[in-house]
């Protein structure tokens, strides 16, 4: 029978995988309009075109890379997303004001508006983080 038992993560590696999730979120945001612009000058070859149905434009290249690239960001940001409402109302707090605002702020700041004690805060964020990273399906990060 299989153990249904909370498995004991490395704090450290967890915060570190999280945050650099919660970066890349903030980063797919930014980014998401933004991509490569495909290449417009014309390009010659000594060697003669194949007649396939295999199309090899960089144009096609360029434009289905930037569609791939776009839907990535897209479900990035809905993985986090997901993850993030499934937090209680304080862990989503912290989290959103902490890592998903575009106003970057602090972590005694954040607290002391929320009427926490410092070690009270830490211990909040820490069980969201543990949350995020089951919830992302990051690798689990054992001790």
């Amino acid at each position: 029978m299989t153990s249904l038992a909370i498995p004991k993560l490395d704090q450290k590696k967890v915060r570190a995988a999280v945050e650099k999730e919660l970066e890349a979120y903030r980063f797919c945001l930014l980014t998401l309009d933004e991509s490569e612009l495909p290449k417009m000058t014309q390009s010659f070859s000594l060697i003669p075109p194949s007649h396939t149905n295999a199309f090899h434009s960089k144009t096609e290249e360029a434009a289905v890379h930037n569609v791939d690239r776009r839907n990535e960001k897209r479900a990035h940001i809905n993985r986090v997303v997901k993850a993030v409402s499934k937090l209680t109302e304080t862990e989503r707090a912290i989290v959103v004001q902490r890592y998903l605002q575009e106003d970057e702020t602090f972590d005694y700041i954040i607290y002391n508006e929320m009427g926490l004690s410092h070690r009270q805060y830490y211990r909040i964020k820490a069980r969201a983080f543990y949350k995020l990273a089951l919830a992302l399906k990051l690798p689990l990060l054992y001790e």
